[in-house]
């Protein structure tokens, strides 16, 4: 049963203007350590795809707040919500600590999906509920 939807665009160039401006730091503040990882990497190599990776983080997170309902609010932070991707390629959220207890109490599921074109990044999330849960919720209008 779904549980929530969110749905985010990022505008690119209000990143690259962040990253500008504080650097490293703007992206610590958003990222994981498993994305930093990725993200010095990339950035590395081409400093435009750092740029998109931090931005479809960001939508991908802001996505995900608005579908549980609880925006960036705690349990909700930034580095609790991690963007990994399954063997397949595809993007999966995994979750860390509080935020991952409370959506588990919650029998809670996110699926995420992720785009980037020139200036804009954009994530829909769908929060469903699985188990027992789903079974004792009341139906959505």
């Amino acid at each position: 049963m779904i549980y929530g939807i969110g749905a985010d665009i990022c505008d690119v160039r209000r990143i690259r203007a962040s990253l500008d401006r504080y650097g490293e730091r703007f992206a610590q503040r958003v990222l994981a350590p498993g994305e930093m990882a990725t993200w010095q990497a990339r950035s590395a190599r081409w400093p435009e795809r750092g740029v998109r990776f931090v931005a479809t983080r960001f939508s991908a997170k802001e996505a995900f707040s608005k579908a549980i309902g609880l925006g960036m609010r705690m349990p909700m932070t930034w580095k609790s919500c991690e963007v990994g991707k399954l063997p397949s390629g595809a993007p999966v959220l995994v979750l860390h600590g509080a935020l991952k207890a409370w959506c588990e109490a919650r029998h809670l599921q996110a699926l995420i999906s992720l785009s980037d074109e020139s200036d804009y990044a954009l994530s829909y999330c769908i929060i469903q509920t699985v188990g027992p849960a789903a079974a004792t919720l009341p139906p959505t209008p």
